[in-house]
């Protein structure tokens, strides 16, 4: 039919876009696209002609190709599996930092009983989540204390190095797996009563 324009559907916004100036429901507006073209209609719908006068209709907005992007397994505990255990190193070392502090007070318990005092109170304000950040905070009130914990935690870890058993600690875990999956199957099983004995030697 002569004089007759091609409907092009337009994408709805969604207000997580930008748009174009040149259109308001964020189509390519090129030179010759006119704003007075632009239909009012709810389901965004408007008549542009691109291209020129030459006769040759277009789409206004071209597919765009969707890059591929690398997927991995995600844990909340563990983190991303394929960035190795820099999170159970980081425990490991929380772990001995605390360990550290708590052999310290017990030797300042029985040297140093005002130094104990003083020390208990800042473990006390300062707990000892973050090994990093809690021997930072000491190192500005109290340097000797500070390099007492880092020594006395890097001999706790050299201990534990020559004490440390893997085979034996691989055993201990798949033995625990073991154990808790036997007490919720013994929790699941459904154990007859007397009544079902009791109707099962009546029949």
């Amino acid at each position: 039919m002569a004089g007759a324009q091609t409907m092009v559907i337009g994408p709805i916004p969604s207000g997580f876009g930008t748009r174009n100036s040149s259109c308001d429901l964020g189509l390519c507006g090129g030179p010759s696209c006119r704003r007075s073209a632009v239909s009012s209609s709810p389901a965004g719908l408007c008549s542009s002609f691109i291209g020129g006068w030459g006769g040759r209709w277009q789409p206004a907005v071209k597919p765009k190709k969707k890059q591929g992007r690398s997927r991995f397994i995600v844990d909340e505990l563990a983190g991303q599996y394929e960035e190795g255990y820099e999170d159970i190193h980081e425990q490991l070392i929380n772990s001995f930092t605390y360990k550290a502090v708590r052999t310290v007070l017990h030797q300042l318990y029985e040297m140093n009983p005002p130094k104990y005092i003083w020390f208990y109170n800042f473990v006390v304000n300062n707990p000892v989540k973050d090994g990093t950040r809690f021997l930072r905070s000491l190192g500005k009130e109290h340097q000797e204390l500070a390099e007492r914990v880092m020594v006395t935690r890097l001999h706790l870890y050299g201990s534990w190095v020559k004490k440390c058993d893997h085979a034996k600690m691989y055993q201990r875990i798949a033995d625990e797996n073991l154990k808790l999956m036997r007490e919720r199957l013994m929790e699941t099983v459904i154990w007859p009563t007397e009544d079902t004995n009791a109707e099962n030697i009546d029949s």
